[in-house]
């Protein structure tokens, strides 16, 4: 069973709450995603931040242009700690994602960590290796810009 990580780490020169305000609001989440993947959330009946149980659900086009339907589930919540999301329905096997906030000298250290699965077996190991860890990793490098876009660069 290959399960993947991916871990990315990014400096934001704001206060623990700022950040905890924008990243536990479900509706921030396409301003920090690439316009190509058209992402939308579709969930119609949520509280502006996130709790414990929260399904949100949204349509994404992460390959060709075809549509998605996605769905994650907000397992854990730790107020200007931590949360962690996890697919309920969508293209991975297995999606966890953790998402990490520490008051640092200057601002807050923000970790995201990334556990997924491809289905498919051996044909989601070709694809994790042609395409699949890229385009996330390309992801994952577009909303460090966008951040230090709204929040400023540390130095």
């Amino acid at each position: 069973m290959a399960v993947y990580e991916l871990k990315y780490e990014q400096k934001i020169p704001s206060t623990l709450d700022k950040v905890w305000d924008y990243f536990s609001s479900p509706m921030n989440l396409k301003e920090i995603t690439p316009a190509y993947m058209n992402f939308l959330v579709t969930s119609s009946a949520f509280r502006d931040k996130m709790y414990q149980g929260m399904m949100i659900t949204y349509k994404v086009s992460p390959l060709l242009g075809i549509r998605l339907d996605w769905c994650t589930e907000i397992t854990q919540v730790r107020h200007l700690n931590y949360f962690v999301d996890e697919q309920r329905e969508g293209p991975y096997t297995i999606w966890h994602h953790q998402h990490h906030f520490e008051e640092i000298e200057g601002g807050v250290l923000m970790t995201d960590i990334i556990h997924y699965k491809i289905p498919f077996g051996m044909l989601g190991k070709i694809a994790n290796s042609l395409f699949v860890k890229k385009q996330l990793r390309g992801i994952f490098q577009y909303r460090i810009k966008k951040v230090e876009e709204l929040f400023g660069q540390m130095k």
